[in-house]
């Protein structure tokens, strides 16, 4: 690995945030005798950049690396920042899905540092983060782009394929009724994360519980899938290294984390004010990443499912991620957090609102 390609990923952590530290004996001293390595030397602790829910740190004990996630602080929306479901999916995942990085040790004792958390390994790639130039990488190549694309695409379709029961998550969840469930669950999360009144939110989320598709077969969700939680191999941008933040996975509807995947990706056809939200992340614009809708016919040839009514989902994935960023920046208005970067959140969920709205227009929405 060459000096810049390894100065880039060390780029990816720095000191622990004064609000986010925690008593780092007490976890050197639980640690010890429970992950290897952790006897050799003193810890060394780092935390990772970027991300807007859980931390994740960087334990180092001597040349033995670790990684640990936590939720954030502050009152939490229930069955969110579930670190014993992450653990889980991920201490089984790694035997049929090579980017799922394997966990080894969960502790639901939140004397240790302050909440339940988890350790898994630790991959070592390129990550793209939000809010910030893309990797060299990728900057200087519109084939490095299209080949991270296309791997982003194949990792969900190759997720999608993994036999559940078989590695002992058929009981991770409740596939029959699922998205009819979350419709309900995100329309009450609005309810109680809102700032203020967003009578669009409201519309949108009654139409979609009156508006069901038919739900195609289970499959392992990921729930969260997109550009800022993959790592591509920093020598080969076509070899994805690992996917992360697995806190929300489930069995349910396949279209679910496609309409996710889609919703996430900026494509030159979004709405104006849209794209100016984070001008920034809009990395997808450049030449060389696939569009919307080449991502989608490739999923699904690899996957031979029917995507008919894909926008549907993509729809409702900016309603519930409006509802998300409500709660991200709920947080920042109570005190929470002192975190900047939710502060910009304040005047997201409208937009969302009224992109999932000019999507659903076609399945007979009437604003």
């Amino acid at each position: 690995m060459t000096a810049a390609i390894e100065s880039a990923i060390e780029a990816e952590y720095g000191e622990v945030r004064a609000e986010d530290d925690f008593d780092r004996a007490r976890l050197a001293n639980y640690l010890r005798g429970r992950i290897p390595g952790a006897e050799a030397t003193a810890l060394a602790v780092w935390q990772f950049r970027g991300g807007h829910s859980n931390l994740t740190y960087l334990l180092r004990f001597g040349d033995s690396e670790w990684v640990m996630r936590r939720p954030p602080h502050g009152v939490l929306p229930k069955s969110a920042h579930d670190m014993g479901r992450e653990y889980r999916v991920l201490s089984r995942l790694w035997q049929e899905f090579a980017p799922a990085p394997r966990a080894i040790l969960f502790c639901d004792d939140p004397a240790i540092v302050g909440a339940p958390f988890f350790i898994m390994e630790r991959r070592r790639g390129i990550v793209i983060k939000k809010r910030e130039p893309l990797p060299a990488v990728l900057a200087e190549s519109a084939a490095a782009r299209r080949q991270v694309s296309a791997a982003f695409i194949d990792a969900l379709a190759d997720l999608h394929q993994v036999d559940y029961e078989r590695i002992g998550l058929g009981a991770l969840g409740r596939p029959a009724g699922f998205f009819e469930r979350q419709v309900k669950s995100w329309m009450e999360r609005w309810e109680r994360a809102k700032t203020r009144e967003v009578p669009l939110m409201n519309r949108l989320g009654a139409w979609f519980a009156a508006n069901l598709p038919r739900e195609q077969p289970p499959v392992l969700l990921h729930n969260d899938f997109f550009l800022h939680n993959v790592m591509v191999a920093a020598d080969d941008p076509g070899r994805m290294v690992a996917v992360l933040d697995w806190e929300m996975s489930t069995l349910g509807d396949p279209m679910v984390d496609v309409g996710i995947a889609l919703a996430y990706w900026r494509d030159r056809s979004d709405p104006a004010d849209l794209l100016a939200l984070n001008p920034a992340e809009n990395h997808t614009l450049r030449e060389g990443f696939m569009t919307r809708a080449e991502l989608a016919e490739r999923y699904a040839q690899c996957s031979g499912r029917d995507l008919g009514a894909i926008d549907f989902y993509v729809a409702w994935a900016h309603w519930k991620t409006a509802t998300v960023v409500e709660q991200l920046y709920a947080r920042y208005a109570r005190g929470d957090t002192t975190d900047e970067r939710y502060a910009v959140m304040v005047n997201e969920a409208p937009v969302l609102a009224r992109a999932a709205a000019a999507k659903v227009a076609r399945f007979g929405f009437r604003d």
